[in-house]
């Protein structure tokens, strides 16, 4: 049986090459945080939000995401709930949430809710379930052990490089959410800036050495929670000329673990190799 630990995790977002030089900031959004449930069992909670990049302050869009879906499951596991009593009733109550917030700063700021835009992943794993939402692009991929598979596929709109909004009016229609009742030990949620690298998408699977490769040095980690020194290391990798030359976009990903490190662990912080999907 695999040794299970605390959750570990490694968490950066980086700014691309392109919106460097024309916007100067980083669109993307995450919160990382572990709760406890009534019992007292940790709950990983983890939001990741990709501001649209034609949307002037969705930057903060993202960032206000982030912080309301981090509180709502806070509120809801403090009330004693468990992990699975999440349905998709449950994800459906965090839009009202987050278009009532944007709504807010948008008229304080004298803007449209428009120029807020940005998109929602969700994953919230207890100790025997796991609820996992998705508004857009990205995706959040889960390990049982035996390979890597995607929750959601990212949701793409009819044209290139577009998809869909939380601060659309149709947004619920477009919330695709799972109850996992199952237990999940390794996680990965990353924005749409890395689907190329991490994503098969002629076949629609993951490409499994990414992770193979990248897991490991999480695993391998003494700190539970986020390991600031890991997740210094994962940004240094997402900004790096290796993985700039195939994605100039905003990239934040997280990788989460319980499991145990394997008998023989990766030497580095975070292997930098370039192998990615093929397109």
């Amino acid at each position: 049986m695999t040794e299970v630990r605390s959750w570990r995790v490694a968490a950066a977002s980086v700014e691309g090459t392109s919106h460097t030089k024309h916007r100067g900031s980083c669109q993307d959004a995450m919160a990382v945080n572990i709760f406890s449930d009534g019992d007292g069992h940790e709950v990983l909670v983890i939001v990741v939000s990709d501001g649209a990049g034609s949307a002037a302050r969705s930057d903060i869009g993202s960032s206000l995401v982030c912080s309301i879906v981090s509180e709502a499951v806070e509120v809801f596991l403090a009330e004693g709930n468990p992990v699975s009593d999440i349905g998709l009733g449950t994800a459906r109550s965090w839009l009202p949430m987050i278009r009532d917030a944007i709504q807010d700063r948008a008229e304080a700021d004298g803007e449209a809710v428009r120029d807020y835009a940005c998109t929602l992943l969700v994953a919230v794993v207890g100790t025997k379930a796991a609820a996992i939402a998705q508004i857009g692009d990205g995706a959040i991929v889960i390990s049982d052990g035996d390979g890597w598979a995607w929750a959601h596929w990212p949701q793409h709109g009819e044209y290139l490089n577009t998809t869909f909004f939380v601060t659309s009016d149709d947004a619920e229609g477009h919330l695709a959410f799972d109850l996992c009742q199952r237990r999940i030990d390794e996680i990965s949620v990353f924005s749409d800036g890395i689907e190329g690298l991490v994503l098969h998408h002629a076949t629609k699977t993951v490409f499994a050495p990414f992770f193979d490769r990248m897991m490991p040095a999480v695993r391998a980690s003494e700190v539970d929670g986020l390991d600031r020194n890991l997740s210094g290391a994962l940004a240094q990798y997402l900004a790096s000329p290796v993985v700039c030359t195939r994605t100039d976009d905003d990239k934040t990903l997280v990788l989460a673990t319980r499991r145990a490190p394997m008998a023989v662990a990766m030497t580095g912080p975070v292997e930098t190799r370039a192998e990615s999907a093929p397109n």
